[in-house]
């Protein structure tokens, strides 16, 4: 008896990537044309969208009079589109943007007369384990994965409670579109259904369709000449619904509880969490600032839903995996950057309103979700007695920017300060005058240390102590890779940064900082009175090519076990810390290089050590140490040589920008501390007061 395999048309839809989003967007024209006709006329039975709602978006703005012809194919079950708005990268994004691709892909999907959805992740880097409990939240009970199962998992399973297949083979079923007589196809598609059929039951599914694809008008014809050639199995054309519930009974069998980043039979793509680290600040900077600025209008009454909307929608096309993990083309990326821009322009101009509407300068509101005390920043055009003064630039006062009665003139062009203030116990909505700076601090600087009474962090000869024995290096190595992978070369173990001179650049009640000038850039080291952080900052002229530079802290005892921000929680993860990338770097085709590097959002932990970043978003473990990526600069989306993946990951376009030439900037954080307070608490550091 013939093993039955439930085939579904579709296509993978990048909206942009080694094409830039307009290219792209008329070639959908084109394919989704012709899918509308076939699907009209009966040709075919059904087609799935791919999951998302934004190609379908951009389809209908140019050819509107589409639109009743969409719904009505949706109503009769042969268009299937949702549950996202676009196909973003799962450790890039957190809970709250998850929620809103859903939201807004759901809310379109459904206006549209489409009730049937699946999570559907099939070609993003890994998996999240977190992602399943927002789809519970949304009512969806199905799941599609590909990336990240090892060998162990079968096709259909538990994962994270939820019903989920595993995509074997992938999707990239496109050798219906090969120029290959019909035995040779149908022997191509039995060897690939062999392999399906090792992880199934009785019942196979066999996604028909490849990036940026189209439907071959002859498909039907091309199965039955199949089917006529197979003697174990039957394929039939339908829709991944209808696999689901012939295959219910299975999914029970197997539970997985945990992400899914095994890279032994399907790339993973480590090395898009640190590629073009400039996009990845850009989002971070708009995750935390965007849900902020939606609280400010919405506590004052702005009426600025729709502009939230628009904010957002702009994000998660940014979010959509080729985007924000930068392995797009460099024209793609600019647009990126703009549409950031765009984002944070709005989110400004709304904390603007809103101090403008408060009408008195220093006046804090907390818009976090809890008390907030420590050190916060605010700006005016006053010279204020008693306060910290950290920096001074030229603008315009706020009120006349604000004011739809006054323009701006020459004569307003003036000084805007830039001020420290001490806020204790700031509870949630609650305001707050800033107060002049007490006399007493703890905060002591010179020019080769820094210290409160809770951190301190000193320069003795070559070397960077923080609380005396955790010590910090800067090291840079050779990077061949692209886009996707770090490229490391055996037995090259960097070149750690000298240091040259340091030198006390900021004394201060409220906080101070201190100059490391290295061999390879200025870092500047700033404390706050009573805080338990040590902040970094980094502006530097990169004018080197094909590297990778680290901030590498080695504690005291090997790391096995790191805790770390996954959809604004922690998350658990094991190592083995004297894995070394380098002496183990593939010499057989297909193989990707195991990596000791890990996704994180905005925090790290191990052995009582804690990194929080703005915008670098992996980190490595090897030994006792921790390091995290400041710069990985290569050239190619996909280097055809890259020494730690054996086949390509795309196509090799050389992209200039992903070099990282010219000014780069880098932050972050550390403390010596438990996981409790900082760590389950990242509010107090990412502040949400606003003044």
């Amino acid at each position: 008896m013939k093993k039955t395999v439930i085939a579904y048309l579709h296509t993978h839809w990048d909206r942009e990537w080694y094409r830039e989003f307009e290219v792209f967007r008329i070639r959908l024209l084109r394919v989704f044309d012709n899918i509308l006709y076939m699907l009209e006329n009966n040709k075919i039975p059904s087609f799935y969208f791919d999951g998302q709602t934004c190609a379908l978006e951009d389809y209908l703005e140019i050819r509107p009079e589409k639109l009743e012809l969409v719904k009505r194919l949706i109503s009769e079950k042969k268009l299937f589109i949702g549950p996202f708005y676009t196909l973003v990268d799962e450790f890039l994004t957190d809970k709250n943007c998850f929620e809103h691709n859903l939201k807004y892909g759901t809310d379109y999907a459904k206006k549209l007369g489409c009730t049937d959805f699946i999570g559907y992740l099939a070609d993003t880097f890994g998996h999240s384990k977190n992602v399943t409990n927002v789809f519970k939240d949304f009512g969806i009970d199905k799941c599609v994965v590909w990336r990240g199962c090892n060998g162990d998992i079968p096709a259909e399973f538990k994962f994270c409670g939820i019903n989920t297949v595993n995509l074997v083979r992938g999707y990239f079923m496109d050798f219906f579109s090969a120029p290959f007589d019909y035995d040779k196809k149908a022997e191509f598609i039995k060897n690939n259904l062999d392999k399906i059929s090792e992880k199934s039951g009785d019942v196979l599914l066999m996604p028909i369709g490849a990036d940026h694809l189209g439907v071959e008008t002859d498909i039907t014809t091309q199965i039955r000449e199949i089917n006529a050639r197979l003697n174990e199995y039957q394929i039939k054309l339908s829709s991944p619904f209808e696999y689901f519930e012939l295959v219910k009974d299975r999914f029970s069998q197997f539970e997985w509880n945990d992400e899914l980043r095994d890279n032994t039979k399907t790339f993973i793509l480590p090395g898009s969490y640190s590629s073009r680290p400039d996009i990845k600040r850009y989002n971070v900077q708009c995750c935390h600032e965007l849900p902020l600025a939606d609280k400010l209008q919405k506590h004052f009454s702005l009426n600025y839903d729709k502009l939230i909307e628009y904010a957002y929608k702009l994000l998660l096309k940014n979010q959509a995996h080729d985007g924000i993990c930068g392995c797009s083309t460099d024209e793609v990326h600019a647009e990126n950057i703009t549409r950031y821009k765009k984002i944070l322009q709005i989110c400004q101009t709304i904390k603007d309103e809103v101090r403008f509407k408060l009408g008195t300068s220093g006046l804090g509101i907390n818009m976090g979700d809890k008390p907030y005390s420590g050190i916060i920043e605010f700006e005016s055009c006053d010279e204020l007695i008693g306060l910290q003064m950290i920096s001074s630039r030229k603008g315009f006062d706020n009120e006349i920017l604000q004011d739809t009665q006054k323009i701006p003139v020459t004569e307003d062009y003036t000084d805007i300060y830039t001020y420290l203030a001490q806020v204790e116990n700031l509870r949630p909505t609650e305001l707050a005058f800033v107060n002049p700076t007490e006399e007493e601090t703890d905060l002591i600087v010179n020019d080769n240390s820094i210290s409160n009474s809770k951190i301190s962090l000193k320069i003795i000869g070559n070397n960077i102590l923080i609380n005396n024995d955790i010590q910090l290096e800067f090291v840079d190595y050779i990077d061949n890779g692209d886009s996707y992978n770090e490229g490391p070369v055996k037995d090259d173990y960097g070149i750690s940064a000298d240091i040259i001179s340091t030198k006390k650049v900021m004394e201060g009640q409220l906080r101070s900082a201190l100059k490391i000038e290295t061999s390879f850039f200025d870092v500047i080291v700033s404390l706050d009175k009573n805080a338990e952080l040590l902040k970094f900052r980094l502006d530097w002229i990169n004018e080197d090519k094909n590297h990778l530079i680290q901030a590498k802290f080695v504690l005291n005892n090997d790391i096995t076990k790191t805790c770390s921000e996954d959809f604004n929680e922690l998350i658990e993860r094991h190592f083995d810390c004297n894995y070394d990338i380098r002496q183990n770097l593939p010499t057989e085709r297909g193989i990707e290089a195991k990596s000791n590097t890990a996704p994180m959002q905005r925090f790290v932990w191990a052995n009582d050590f804690g990194i929080f970043t703005k915008g670098i978003t992996q980190y490595e473990v090897f030994k006792n140490m921790i390091s995290i990526p400041l710069l990985r600069a290569t050239g190619m989306i996909s280097n055809p040589h890259n020494s730690s993946r054996s086949t390509p990951a795309g196509p090799p376009i050389e992209t200039q920008a992903l070099q990282m030439l010219g000014k780069n900037v880098a932050e972050f954080y550390v403390y010596n501390g438990d996981l409790e307070g900082y760590g389950r608490n990242l509010d107090k550091v990412f502040s949400n007061v606003v003044y």
